[in-house]
């Protein structure tokens, strides 16, 4: 079975069920403050999990992509990539546990066709000190329907101490088998919901040795093990708790969110412990083999190597399709990174010419009816990564310059060849070989280490989209930024689009395509018009209507592959006069005279044809 088949079979199994198939949103998000990416299936449903309606209704379902850059340095094992497709569906306060748990069981084995011998789960173990019980709910309905295709389930607790005991069934505590955002702690913030969850895993088999031959071996193995016997394949979220003043108490309407890891679940298809044999990256493992001369899963070093490219490049694909361009700042700083790694490590295959735009060829024709706008955006993405390993081969000749300057090659040295110049540790080590002299690797990695702690610090701290919140004034400064880019149209022209947007209670910074800095006076001229739709006091008005009528309606927005069927749109004005008219979630003001004054404090660039805004309301 094909990913692409695995993929229409779940969206089609849940359609049937009664739900709606939506587009994946981009992987840049929208008035999300938590993250710089979507890297999670739920992440664009949060607003509707918290209660907002959803314009598709109550039963939704979806194959989102996501992009998660905490597993770049996790890249080169058998099932950590950093981009991957999160099938999930939702019921938004309509079925519950018994519905989801059920289907899932059936969609698992009736459509995918994987042995239930080979399916294990897990179930909340509950927690006491903050009166939320075991869920032994969730733990019958599995052993009901294991008991459906003949498997007596057995029911077991500290899997992680004592090991499998002849179960099926597990156990684990709150860092396992629990979702909210914040945990599960007495310091959770009031109105936060959250709830149990019951994940999925397949079993490549114990006759695998893979346990035994792992760094684990000495340890129990259990289905949470690192050992790569187990692989999680899909995670049912029970959102049916909200934290109170009181403690926690249940939801009124209680919540599904599933999400299942597409390429997961087709390795379990394969039953082969290794991400990278699925269709998907066959044809670019192919190409990698030609290049390279170099045989996938002969060499342990050359298969991470290959796992690396495979990865990294697909990554970089949809990251520049959704418009995070290479650069050293926000989204494309990651996209930067992602195609300079894959080079680095193209060079331990003895790649050495340029390679990255001939993968990203090869991704573009395996996504191509699944996601044909990267067809339609294959020019900018072939000219992005070309224009990128030309600046970094560059780069490499000016390190390969600063290495013959040194007589001695201390670890400070090789982080500074590999932190200015991009030289890999390996490089530095081959060349330093050459010439007969040592490099001191302990004290490169100490410097390393220092370095990568201080990026996720910066991450954690820097990288921001969206709304910070839903107060007053950031819901103001969120109108004020409709109003801008309606402005900047007037002024600019209709080639302006939005890039992102960051907003905070004190200010909006927003991003708009524009190839040269703004003169003082088209400056003045979009506070002119910003200004005078606020003294007008017009109203903000949202409707629910068909994608259709809002392309009609010259609602902006981006009609590629982000919107559903049914969208909200904002129109800020009336009869005689519309001000703008988007396409967005909200929240906004409901008429523009509470906003006050604008004022731009700054534009400046923020990366190659693309200008930075920062203004505020006084």
């Amino acid at each position: 079975m094909q990913s692409s088949e695995l993929r229409e079979k779940y969206l089609k199994f849940f359609e049937r069920k009664g739900h709606k198939i939506i587009p994946s949103a981009s992987l840049i998000p929208e008035n999300d403050p938590t993250t710089l990416f979507t890297s999670a299936g739920m992440q664009p449903m949060i607003p509707y999990l918290l209660g907002e309606k959803h314009p598709a209704g109550v039963r939704i379902t979806d194959s989102q992509k996501c992009f998660r850059t905490q597993d770049i340095e996790e890249v080169g094992d058998s099932r950590h990539t950093t981009f991957f497709e999160m099938l999930g569906n939702w019921s938004l306060g309509d079925y519950f546990k018994k519905e989801q748990i059920a289907w899932m069981f059936e969609f698992l084995t009736k459509e995918a066709k994987l042995n239930p011998e080979n399916i294990y789960v897990t179930v909340f173990r509950g927690k006491e000190a903050v009166g939320i019980p075991i869920d032994e709910e969730a733990a019958q309905i599995w052993i009901e329907q294991f008991d459906k295709v003949g498997i007596n389930a057995k029911v077991v607790d500290f899997s992680e101490k004592n090991g499998m005991q002849g179960g099926r069934i597990f156990y684990y505590d709150e860092t396992k088998n629990w979702w909210s955002r914040a945990g599960i702690t007495e310091n959770m913030p009031v109105g936060e919901p959250g709830g149990p969850d019951s994940e999925m895993f397949w079993d490549f088999g114990v006759d695998l040795e893979i346990h035994e031959n792992s760094e684990f071996k000495d340890s129990p193995c259990h289905v949470n093990c690192d050992c790569g016997r187990f692989l999680e394949i899909g995670n049912n979220v029970f959102m049916e708790y909200i934290k109170t003043e009181k403690g926690f108490e249940k939801l009124k309407n209680k919540n599904i969110d599933f999400g299942g890891g597409l390429e997961r679940i087709a390795t379990a298809k394969l039953n082969i412990p290794d991400i990278f044999l699925i269709d998907i990256f066959e044809a670019i493992k192919s190409k990698i083999e030609n290049l390279s001369g170099k045989i996938y899963g002969q060499d342990s070093k050359e298969t991470k190597a290959f796992r690396i490219i495979m990865d990294h490049l697909r990554a970089a694909t949809f990251l520049i399709a959704d418009g995070a361009f290479p650069s050293n700042k926000d989204q494309g700083y990651f996209t930067r990174r992602l195609v300079r790694r894959a080079i680095r490590f193209a060079y331990n295959l003895g790649i050495n010419k340029e390679f990255c735009s001939d993968i990203a060829k090869e991704y573009i024709l395996v996504y191509a009816n699944s996601y044909p706008y990267l067809k339609e955006k294959e020019k900018q993405i072939i000219a992005e990564l070309i224009k990128e390993e030309e600046k970094f081969n560059l780069t490499m000749q000016n390190g390969l310059k600063e290495f013959e300057k040194l007589q001695n090659i201390s670890g400070k040295d090789a982080f500074n060849l590999y932190q200015s110049y991009g030289f890999p540790i390996e490089i530095t080590k081959e060349l330093a070989k050459e010439k007969g002299i040592e490099v001191d690797v302990e004290e490169f990695e100490k410097e390393l280490g220092k370095h990568q702690d201080l990026s996720r610090t910066a991450s954690a701290g820097m990288f921001k989209g969206g709304l910070a919140d839903h107060s007053e004034q950031t819901t103001k400064l969120h109108t004020a930024a409709h109003l801008m880019l309606a402005g900047l149209r007037k002024v600019l022209g209709d080639t302006i689009f939005q890039k992102g947007s960051n907003i905070t209670a004190e200010r909006l910074r927003f991003d708009f395509t524009y190839p040269e800095k703004m003169t003082s006076a088209q400056i003045n001229d979009v506070e002119i018009f910003v200004n005078g739709i606020i003294e007008k006091d017009m109203p903000v008005v949202c409707e629910e209507m068909p994608i259709e009528k809002a392309k009609e309606l010259n609602a902006m927005g981006v009609f590629e592959s982000k919107y559903g069927q049914i969208v909200k749109v904002y129109t800020v004005g009336n009869d005689h006069e519309i001000a703008s008219r988007e396409i967005c979630g909200g929240p906004h003001v409901e008429h523009t005279g509470v906003l006050g004054k604008f004022k731009i404090q700054k534009e400046e660039s923020s990366s190659s044809g693309v200008r930075r805004i920062k203004a505020v309301l006084e």
